[in-house]
C-alpha cells in the first residue's frame, strides 16, 4: 500500500516560501533549510510534509494544494496578510473555493468544507 508522504513545491524563493507556508500551514522546519532545499512539518501532530525545491523556471508549475476550512473568509483574509495574492479567475456559480497565490506565484485554493 502506498500512501502520500510529502508534496514537492517548485519555488523560486526557498527562504521567502519556508516564512509563507510555514505561517500559513502552522508548520515548522524539519532541518535546517539549505538555498535550494527545505522541508516543512506540522508544528503539532501528524500531517503530510510539504518540500520546498528550488526551481529556476519562473512560470507557475502544473500543481495547486486544496486547503481545506470551515472559516473560507477568514482564513483567505489570513493568507492575504501572510503575502498571498488573488489569481483572477473565472468561478462558476456556487464555487465553494477561492484561488489565491503564494508569493512565489504557486496557485492554490482554499475550500469551505
Amino acid at each position: 500500500m502506498l500512501e502520500i508522504g510529502a508534496v514537492v513545491w517548485g519555488v523560486q524563493d526557498v527562504s521567502g516560501s519556508v516564512a509563507f507556508w510555514s505561517k500559513a500551514l502552522n508548520y515548522r522546519l524539519k532541518y535546517p533549510a539549505s538555498e535550494g532545499w527545505a522541508i516543512l512539518v506540522p508544528v503539532q501532530g501528524s500531517g503530510i510534509q510539504l518540500s520546498l525545491n528550488k526551481v529556476s523556471s519562473p512560470k507557475a508549475r502544473r500543481h495547486h494544494l486544496d486547503l481545506f476550512t470551515d472559516d473560507q473568509q477568514r482564513e483567505v483574509e489570513r493568507l492575504l496578510a501572510l503575502g498571498a495574492t488573488r489569481k483572477p479567475w473565472n468561478y462558476e456559480e456556487g464555487a465553494d473555493y477561492v484561488v489565491l497565490q503564494d508569493p512565489d506565484g504557486n496557485p492554490f485554493c482554499v475550500v469551505q468544507r
